[in-house]
């Protein structure tokens, strides 16, 4: 199930949002704005290396640590986004994050991106391909 909730000018508690669901890699929409989705998700382990064609991704850690490889013109490298920590990843560029202890983390994205990007390795059981869930 996808959509955007009826949430605009409603608080959300985002840690009551996390603990409505157990699924890692499996995003809850938990508001938008304009044409934008506010995601929540668990993640654990990692996701898959993907690219988003025509969008940036911004990824705000709320708890844990989270770490996002990237692929980029000059080569490899990697980013450490402890709790409170945020990064953008640039349209275009492949990434693949992953949280060795787990995390909880919020993303920015427009309402219809999907989760393992526009190009993206075999996707594996426990990542969800989605454009997001409907926080219950």
């Amino acid at each position: 199930m996808t959509s955007t909730p009826a949430r605009r000018g409603e608080p959300v508690s985002l840690s009551a949002a996390l603990a409505s669901f157990d699924e890692l890699w499996s995003p809850r929409i938990v508001t938008a704005v304009n044409d934008y989705d506010v995601r929540v998700a668990k993640v654990e382990g990692e996701h898959v290396w993907h690219v988003h064609d025509h969008t940036d991704e911004f990824f705000l850690v709320l708890e844990g640590e989270l770490t996002i490889a990237l692929r980029e013109p000059a080569g490899e490298r990697t980013v450490v986004l402890p709790k409170g920590s945020v990064c953008t990843v640039p349209r275009g560029t492949e990434h693949k994050p992953s949280a060795p202890a787990g995390a909880s983390i919020l993303m920015f994205e427009p309402t219809g991106t999907l989760t393992v990007g526009d190009r993206h390795e075999e996707i594996p059981a426990h990542v969800d391909a989605t454009t997001g869930h409907a926080l219950d």
